[in-house]
């Protein structure tokens, strides 16, 4: 018996992302429906599990 494995949806807008073979742990990818950006926090043959990513803060000491 074959199981099937959901793909993972943005968390804003609930469309499908189409897993990227080449994603690694803590690669960000964006939504194309929407643009919101996502981490790449669970990946195994199976599937990938999304969070979304954190948000870019100004470095002051540069």
């Amino acid at each position: 018996m074959t199981t099937a494995i959901a793909a993972p949806k943005c968390l804003v807008c609930d469309t499908e992302f189409e897993v990227q073979e080449a994603w690694e742990m803590g690669e960000i990818t964006e939504c194309a429906a929407c643009g919101q950006e996502h981490e790449v926090v669970e990946k195994s043959a199976a599937g990938a599990r999304l969070d979304l990513a954190p948000e870019v803060e100004e470095d002051w000491g540069e």
